[in-house]
């Protein structure tokens, strides 16, 4: 399946595409280099275009810019860090499946992970204008996925769906805060011009 049907069809029809995901190997390298490493570029490469490139404009300041070195640096590690999320959380899925009635199986733990991040990837599309960032909260619309991705992958039972997808939430908001101060720090105060 190309990568425009699958994010087609995850966004669009879910509950007919995560039995076919089911039937899909999922191998970390295939996931990593066929899904996540293109789609996690998107928020990348735009937020970088939006931040250093377009700029803000503020009334009275002109327009405001993150210096290109910084940008280009903040949308590596930016990018680099995605890979380190959908693993990390990939992991919690697997761990908190027996805790749920599911099964153990990090593959499609890391399915469910990496199809249901699909909507933030998506969305990274309105970084390129920093005026439309807030549409990025549409991406939220991954958590619905999560919801309806996990019985189906990892096994457990409809009931228990709501309880484990909020534990994966909380996991991940933990996971992406932490990630976030990390990468805070090392972009602490970048000069805008």
């Amino acid at each position: 399946m190309s990568l425009i049907d699958r994010v087609k069809n995850i966004i669009l029809t879910p509950r007919t595409e995560w039995p076919v995901i089911d039937r899909e190997p999922g191998d970390v390298p295939y996931i990593f280099t066929n899904y996540v490493a293109i789609l996690a570029a998107i928020p990348a490469i735009c937020g970088f275009i939006g931040m250093s490139i377009v700029g803000i404009s503020l009334p009275g300041m002109g327009t405001i810019r993150m210096p290109v070195a910084s940008g280009l640096l903040n949308a590596v590690v930016s990018y680099l860090l995605t890979f380190v999320t959908v693993y990390v959380v990939a992991l919690v899925v697997d761990a908190l499946a027996p805790t749920f009635s599911g099964r153990k199986n990090f593959e499609s733990a890391l399915k469910v992970t990496a199809y249901s991040f699909t909507p933030f990837w998506v969305c990274g599309f309105f970084l390129l204008i920093p005026g439309l960032r807030f549409l990025t909260i549409l991406g939220l619309y991954g958590l619905y996925l999560l919801w309806l991705g996990l019985p189906v992958l990892m096994k457990s039972p409809q009931e228990k769906s709501i309880g484990y997808t909020a534990a994966v939430v909380v996991s991940a908001i933990v996971i992406v805060i932490v990630l976030g101060l990390i990468q805070g720090a090392l972009f602490a105060n970048p000069r805008m011009m």
